[in-house]
């Protein structure tokens, strides 16, 4: 008897309640894979971002993906992730953009002085227009969260149709990541009055690069 079954076994004895019978095995998973081209994928993910009031970029190749978080930054400060794809797009290159540390303490002082939090993503789901962020020392997730503007940088190779494809590919999360955090759009909030405000618990202003 494991400790659980022993738990219930006592409750249900201080109760008068004889033995139940044993809970049936739960359903069989279902995924639904739908095959979408990656045109559509593309355009059904910049619609639904751009819906939240985020914005989507495009850049045939990674030297270009580059030049395009140079524009999207301006004259503003950034931290940026150490995910080697970043370094394929030469982001952390740039005058202003620091380098993720690997000492909690320090990165933290970077992203709350930056302006901006430059990271890749893990995936980004086609129909709701969500990234999925794993993290891990690539990629910490104050960087994607603490900034008040966030620009991630993918490949469209990591646009997956949904959920169920997502969970096709990771279906136990766990086992590789200790949070994998789903970012669909700005963060936002309303009180009681219902009245919408941008920015409270994450970036106001959400920017992505898709690159391919």
């Amino acid at each position: 008897m494991t400790p659980r079954e022993d738990i219930l076994h006592r409750v249900r004895a201080a109760l008068g309640r004889g033995g139940s019978p044993p809970s049936p095995d739960p359903p069989a998973v279902r995924l639904r894979i739908p095959e979408v081209v990656i045109e559509s994928r593309i355009a059904s993910f910049t619609a639904r971002l751009e819906a939240l009031a985020g914005r989507v970029l495009r850049a045939d190749t990674p030297g270009r993906a580059g030049e395009r978080v140079r524009e999207a930054l301006g004259d503003r400060s950034a931290v940026a992730s150490n995910a080697p794809y970043l370094e394929e797009c030469a982001v952390t290159r740039f005058p202003g953009v620091r380098s993720g540390s690997t000492d909690r303490d320090q990165l933290r002082a970077l992203c709350a002085s930056a302006d901006v939090g430059i990271t890749s993503a893990d995936y980004a789901l086609a129909d709701t227009g969500t990234l999925v962020m794993l993290s891990s020392p690539h990629e910490a997730r104050m960087i994607s969260l603490l900034p008040p503007a966030h620009i991630a940088v993918l490949p469209v190779t990591r646009l997956i149709t949904g959920l169920d494809e997502l969970f096709s590919i990771l279906p136990d999360p766990a086992s590789t990541t200790s949070s994998m955090v789903l970012i669909t759009g700005p963060s936002r909030t309303a009180d009681i009055e219902q009245i919408l405000v941008r920015g409270v618990h994450g970036p106001g202003q959400i920017t992505v690069v898709l690159v391919g």
